[in-house]
């Protein structure tokens, strides 16, 4: 499986003269461009937390956990049917298809780290042990994003209108977890209400790890993993009895 994630990272550069470069482009103009307008210009602050660039770094990895999940789900949902003509092949392992995306999904999303941790630190920012935690967290939420994504796959091979939905469903997800503002600007009576999002408790983990240098919540922490585990099984499942019906609809 490594070669084949090395040959989807590689096939996505192709004649690209800067090459692996690009790799590194986007998540570093995106910590660039939070760092230079949020803090500089606009002065944004996060409440309970020292530093000019705090806010910054809360927003960074918020945004670095939400990718990893939206990119699960988006690939997850478009994969059959871009893969129509590999899943129609009978010596291929179909089985293949949803662990090359994973493994790929993961590499990025490393790389992305690197570079966001590479920029925090030269921005003053302190690293805990805690920090030991984030790679954990890396597979949870991507295995769980990659399963929801697999399950809504099968689906659009069936029923079409799924693909279209589900940019849509992302963007209400998106603003409905903390991402971009902390939990603490909400009015108390409604917090709550954010424990029923689980997305919120695996940004949480990486807000708590790399921006508050804490150890994830073990009760959080198991709850996640069950999550990750019911998604990867519910996909594998459904994949397994829906793919000679899909391979029909292609």
């Amino acid at each position: 499986m490594a070669s084949s994630v090395r040959n989807e990272l590689v096939s996505s550069l192709t004649r690209s003269r800067l090459g692996i470069f690009w790799l590194f482009a986007q998540p570093l103009s995106l910590v660039i461009i939070y760092t230079l307008i949020l803090s500089n210009v606009l002065s944004a602050k996060l409440p309970g937390v020292e530093g000019q660039y705090a806010y910054a770094i809360y927003l960074t990895s918020g945004i670095f956990a939400w990718t990893l999940f939206s990119d699960g789900v988006s690939r997850g949902t478009a994969l059959f049917i871009d893969s129509a003509d590999l899943m129609k092949k009978l010596s291929f392992p179909r089985v293949a298809l949803p662990a090359v995306m994973l493994g790929t999904m993961i590499v990025q999303n490393f790389l992305f780290l690197l570079v966001a941790l590479g920029v925090f630190l030269l921005l003053g920012h302190s690293f805990s042990f805690a920090m030991l935690w984030v790679p954990v967290l890396m597979i949870l939420f991507g295995g769980f994003g990659a399963g929801i994504g697999l399950v809504c796959g099968a689906l659009n091979v069936f029923i079409r209108d799924v693909g279209q939905l589900i940019p849509i469903l992302l963007q209400f997800a998106f603003w409905f977890t903390p991402i971009v503002y902390p939990i603490k600007i909400i009015p108390e009576s409604y917090q709550g209400l954010y424990d029923l999002n689980i997305m919120y408790w695996f940004v949480s983990a990486y807000h708590d790890t790399i921006v508050y240098g804490r150890v994830p919540d073990v009760t959080h922490f198991l709850v996640m993993a069950v999550a990750c585990l019911v998604a990867v099984l519910v996909a594998g499942f459904l994949f397994r009895r829906a793919s000679p019906e899909m391979v029909d609809m292609l």
